[in-house]
């Protein structure tokens, strides 16, 4: 005769997979807002963004924010004004900020 299955063990197994899951996702949006240097924003402009790209249903703003990330996260710089703020913002003998173009710029001192 088979040994029964612990039903409740792998239960629990699964609820702890899970909860581990939700906390690093968690933890990763909270990264993703410091890469790209949302968290220089009032949290209230942070939100009210969020909440604007969440109700919108526009296709074509919807692609266009997702090639935008796609170039974030491959390293590709975004032409026109982010260049442009780049070089503005940057300082000789520094380089220029991390791909994405989205960092607050730093002192010199390495601190935001």
């Amino acid at each position: 005769m088979r040994k029964p299955r612990d039903y409740d063990a792998e239960l629990k197994a699964l609820n702890d997979k899970a909860r581990q899951l939700k906390t690093r996702r968690t933890s990763q949006l909270g990264e993703l807002v410091a890469a790209t240097g949302a968290d220089a924003m009032a949290v209230e402009e942070l939100a009210g963004a969020l909440l604007a790209i969440a109700t919108t249903t526009d296709p074509a703003k919807r692609e266009a924010w997702r090639k935008r990330g796609a170039a974030f996260f491959s390293g590709e710089r975004e032409a026109g004004a982010d260049s442009t703020r780049q070089s503005a913002h940057s300082e000789p003998g520094q380089s220029a900020a991390q791909p994405g173009g989205n960092e607050p710029p730093r002192s010199p001192t390495g601190t935001a």
